[in-house]
């Protein structure tokens, strides 16, 4: 099976995750972003992190986050989310994730999320299963960038030729 190594998916800002400027708040991205990972991890790689905590203990929790705003999320703006595994070893996920607007062609956010694999039962972190380690091989989609400063120059560099071109 080919799965998508990038996914996406739109959301509505909404009158509750906004500030009195109405611009989404900056906690509030950290939500948009969790949501549609979680959303997608269900609907394109069939791993429901909630089912798996509930019958086998054991799921990932966050452990790091690192977050640019670069332009504001409006109330009630569509915008588009996308997310991607940039990095994993035996008990630890990265994850990429970025909004946009509607069209793409402004970027608003980007997320670097840390996430460790956990054993609820006993309390203490759990190697990736040989099955995880492989699907995680297939669906890895590495960015140049070790440092998330320079993935933001990046990013910002590439909307810059693209809105010039």
């Amino acid at each position: 099976m080919n799965l998508p190594k990038t996914v996406s998916s739109t959301a509505t800002i909404r009158f509750q995750d906004c500030d009195p400027f109405n611009h989404l708040n900056n906690a509030s991205y950290i939500n948009y972003f969790m949501n549609h990972r979680e959303d997608q991890l269900i609907n394109i790689y069939d791993i429901d992190i909630y089912k798996m905590a509930r019958n086998l203990g054991k799921s990932w929790v966050s452990n790091s986050n690192q977050i640019a705003y670069l332009k504001p999320a409006f109330l009630m703006e569509k915008v588009v989310l996308e997310s991607q595994l940039i990095a994993f070893d035996t008990s630890n996920l990265k994850v990429e994730m970025r909004m946009y607007n509607s069209d793409k062609s402004h970027l608003k956010s980007v997320i670097w999320c840390g996430f460790t694999h956990f054993n609820l039962l006993k309390q203490e972190k759990e190697p990736h299963s040989e099955e995880f380690m492989s699907f995680f091989k297939s669906i890895i989609n590495p960015v140049d960038s070790t440092r998330f400063e320079d993935r933001i120059s990046v990013l910002r560099t590439i909307k810059n030729t693209i809105q010039n071109a």
